[in-house]
C-alpha cells in the first residue's frame, strides 16, 4: 500500500509570480503522536520558497513568537558570506497541514523579505513533489509529501509525439491503402 500523502495548491489570481510565498505554522518540536504539551505554540507565520537554499531559516521574530531555544550553532554559507548562526529544532506546518517534525533551521535575517518571516529551503522540497507551472500567464504551484513519482518533461513531450505519429501514421496508412485500392480499379 503506498504511503498516505499530504498535498496543497495555490495558484495565482493573476499573472505570473516571480516568489513563492505561503504560510506557514511554525513550533517547538514535537511527537505530533503526543501532542499534549499545554505550553506548545504553533504560530502562523509568513514563507517564501527558495530552491538555492540548502536549509529552512527562521528570523528572531519567530524565536521569539514560539519561544525558541537554540540547540547549537552552524556556520552558513550565504551569497556574499559566511558566519556562524544559531539553530533551532522546529515543525513546520505548510498549508493544508502537510507537515515536516524535528527540523534544524538556522536563524537569520530575510534581506529584501519585508513581511516574511521564514524561508523554506531544500530540506523541505526535497521532502515531496515540488511543481511550478505557468500556463496562461498564471502561476499555479504544487507541493505534496512524500514524493509520489518523477515528473519528466521530455519523456512527456516524446510520448506525445509518439502518439500523434501513430495517430497521423494509420491514417496515411489508410489512406494509401485507399489510394492502391483506387489505384488498380481503372475506369
Amino acid at each position: 500500500m503506498p504511503p498516505k500523502s499530504q498535498s496543497f495548491t495555490l495558484a495565482s489570481a493573476k499573472g505570473l509570480l516571480n516568489v513563492l510565498q505561503t504560510t506557514c505554522g511554525i513550533s517547538q518540536a514535537f511527537d505530533p503522536k503526543n501532542i499534549n504539551n499545554p505550553n506548545l505554540l504553533l504560530v502562523g507565520f509568513n514563507a517564501i520558497w527558495d530552491t538555492g537554499a540548502t536549509g529552512s531559516v527562521i528570523n528572531q521574530r519567530v524565536v521569539d513568537a514560539c519561544k525558541l531555544q537554540a540547540t547549537g550553532m552552524k556556520q552558513v554559507h550565504g551569497v556574499n558570506s559566511t558566519s556562524m548562526c544559531e539553530v533551532y529544532l522546529v515543525n513546520i506546518i505548510l498549508p493544508n497541514n502537510v507537515g515536516f517534525v524535528n527540523v534544524h533551521v538556522t536563524k537569520g535575517e530575510l534581506p529584501g523579505s519585508t513581511g516574511i518571516d521564514v524561508l523554506i529551503g531544500m530540506d523541505i522540497i526535497t521532502g515531496g513533489d515540488f511543481s511550478i507551472t505557468n500556463k496562461n500567464n498564471k502561476t499555479v504551484f504544487s507541493f505534496r509529501c512524500p514524493s509520489m513519482i518523477h515528473t519528466d518533461f521530455v519523456k512527456d513531450h516524446n510520448d506525445q509525439l509518439a502518439k500523434e505519429q501513430f495517430k497521423h501514421g494509420n491514417s496515411k496508412n489508410k489512406h494509401k491503402k485507399r489510394h492502391k485500392t483506387f489505384g488498380k480499379n481503372k475506369y
